[in-house]
């Protein structure tokens, strides 16, 4: 059985959804993209409300119309939903491949952080949008997602920046017996962490931790294209070693005007000159009025949602202009 999703305010948008398939599979499979991060109902991305019908929601239950906040990476239709989601817009439909992926390099410029170069198979490209990521599948049918850092340009191969979770089946079990060499089955491209063409409108990049990997990404993009949207970068670490392509970072503020950078250490050395604390709160600092900006925010739940609520709450962003990719913990969500 299959039910008709339509969107409120939206007539010309309509699909179909099986009863056992999720309404951001189904938008995803008709060529409709809605904002999604983990898939997992974990992130929050895909937050949006149902305005009229019936849908079973993992972890949030039965939700009948209206509702709001309701995960539509974990709702499934009990009749034909009229919903409500953040953004939605038509695509081209997903494309996505699986394949087998050479491990080329493996760089640790940090001690709990690995970037891995892998080499697609010859003949063989993987089209994504910067700010995308993979799922590394693994032989227990398990997965891992991880955000692709090389631009879109460099598809013949992948760039991925893993950090070190003690206890972790990846990123210590595989990772630590991985070596030049190494075949790892990937399938992409997943998500919608991809900069808008609002060209007449500042982006805050914001990023702790590796989620400063599909922020490279999305950067190199800009570069390779010739674009010059000012873009202000600020990614918030514990600390100094944690910055562990600051040098890069530091280079593309030096070389293109367009582009700011600005380091945020919450447990600094006292030899740290530059900025300290909350890496939200930084923005806050240098940017009170937010009402001609979009936000990108990648990494950690716990900054994204702090950033998400002060920004439009103390600095007057618009909801549908904050988009975020949380890097939650790999697994089912309970």
């Amino acid at each position: 059985m299959s039910f008709r999703i339509t969107v409120t305010d939206h007539d010309d948008i309509g699909f179909d959804c099986e009863e056992d398939e999720t309404v951001l599979d189904a938008a995803d499979r008709a060529g409709y993209a809605i904002p999604y991060s983990c898939r997992k109902g974990v992130c929050s991305s895909c937050r949006g409300g149902i305005a009229a019908g019936e849908a079973m929601v993992r972890g949030q239950g039965h939700q009948t119309g209206p509702a709001e906040e309701v995960l539509l990476c974990q709702a499934r239709p009990l009749s034909d939903l009229e919903i409500t989601p953040a953004r939605i817009q038509k695509v081209e439909p997903v494309q996505r491949k699986i394949l087998d992926a050479k491990v080329r390099k493996i760089v640790r410029p940090a001690p709990d952080v690995a970037v891995i170069h892998v080499r697609l198979p010859i003949g063989q490209r993987a089209p994504f949008r910067a700010g995308q990521y993979l799922r590394v599948m693994m032989e227990d049918d398990d997965s891992r997602n991880y955000s692709m850092a090389n631009p879109p340009q460099k598809n013949d191969g992948i760039e991925l920046h893993i950090r070190h979770v003690p206890g972790g089946k990846f990123s210590e079990q595989v990772l630590g017996t991985m070596e030049k060499g190494t075949v790892l089955r990937v399938e992409l491209p997943y998500g919608e962490f991809c900069l808008s063409d609002e060209d007449g409108m500042d982006a805050v990049l914001l990023a702790t931790g590796t989620g400063f990997a599909p922020i490279k990404s999305l950067i190199e993009n800009q570069i390779a294209l010739g674009a010059e949207r000012p873009l202000k970068l600020y990614w918030g670490v514990n600390t100094e070693a944690d910055l562990y392509m600051g040098d890069v970072a530091e280079q593309w503020a030096k070389t293109y005007s367009w582009i700011t950078f600005i380091p945020v250490i919450s447990s600094p050395s006292q030899d740290w000159q530059g900025r300290t604390g909350f890496v939200h709160q930084a923005v806050l600092e240098d940017i009170a009025d937010m009402s001609n900006v979009e936000v990108y925010a990648c990494g950690a739940p716990v900054m994204i949602d702090a950033a998400r609520l002060e920004f439009v709450a103390k600095a007057g962003l618009a909801k549908d202009r904050f988009f975020s990719d949380a890097f939650v913990a790999s697994g089912e969500a309970p």
